[in-house]
């Protein structure tokens, strides 16, 4: 589509205000989900993350790669177990999300941002216990899934104040140099509080918090996280969502200014839900 040199040039004055809001300030993306399997939304999240580096935004990349994970996991005879939601990781598990996140994923992710003209930084949580964490403690094993109990916000810091974009892997690590499986939402709440980040944006294949999940046209904009309690009592918050959005209201609680779950399968998501008075998904506040 044609656009003309005076809408183009309003573009950029609309998006001036929130350029300037965020002008030297952390922004903590989750990666996930079709945004990560599909190319063409891959190239957007790549475009985006550089323009606004470019402007003089700081942002962090927090990835998953469940898929991935799975298709190596069959590759050589091993089958994927859930329990509750997470993947049961026994040791042979744990060297194969090792292997995929921290050295394929994360090292592809960096060869696409750094394509894109951008300067990126393949991180994972072992890295200068990045991540420290322990075995998570219930009652039900889910074998070497950790649960967080630090984070080193220094290598983060040290890569955005050489102008590079931490990508970061979340394999955690234990005292004991054992590595543990980290869900990749709960990382980035938690590297986003730690930062105390401007803004944690989640994302995800589905358009934000719907009052009726069957019916996109209900997306809930914004929400208190005081009114949490009574959406999940309510039965809006349930299933996969409970996760997510208590990750949201961790962040929030714990000092970021603002969370927000948007659909990774639109184009350029990032920069609608950054850049625009509109925004997009649903935001945390």
């Amino acid at each position: 589509m044609d656009i003309s040199n005076k809408i183009r040039s309003q573009i950029l004055i609309d998006a001036l205000p929130y350029i300037q809001k965020y002008h030297d300030k952390i922004v903590v993306i989750k990666y996930g989900g079709n945004a990560m399997t599909n190319n063409e939304l891959k190239e957007a999240v790549m475009s985006d993350i550089v323009l606004l580096t470019e402007v003089g935004i700081k942002v962090v990349l927090v990835h998953g790669g469940g898929p991935e994970i799975n298709s190596m996991l069959k590759r050589v005879g091993i089958e994927s177990r859930f329990i509750n939601g997470l993947r049961y990781t026994d040791a042979e598990t744990m060297d194969i999300v090792k292997m995929v996140l921290c050295g394929k994923v994360n090292k592809e992710l960096v060869s696409a941002l750094t394509l894109h003209g951008g300067r990126a930084l393949g991180l994972c949580g072992c890295d200068g216990q990045l991540i420290l964490a322990q075995k998570m403690d219930t009652e039900t094993d889910y074998g070497y899934v950790g649960e967080i109990r630090k984070i080193t916000t220094k290598p983060i810091i040290d890569a955005l104040n050489n102008g590079y974009v931490p990508i970061i892997a979340t394999v955690g690590i234990g005292d004991d140099g054992q590595p543990y499986n980290i869900n990749a939402d709960t990382a980035a709440a938690r590297i986003a509080s730690c930062l105390r980040a401007e803004n944690l944006v989640l994302m995800t294949d589905i358009v934000g918090l719907l009052e009726d999940k069957d019916d996109p046209s209900t997306l809930i904009p914004q929400v208190n996280v005081s009114e949490v309690p009574h959406l999940k009592a309510s039965g809006i918050i349930s299933g996969g969502m409970i996760p997510k959005i208590d990750c949201c209201v961790e962040a929030v609680r714990r000092g970021v200014k603002k969370t927000v779950i948007i659909d990774g399968r639109v184009p350029h998501s990032i920069l609608i839900e950054l850049l625009t008075s509109e925004g997009i998904g649903t935001q945390f506040v």
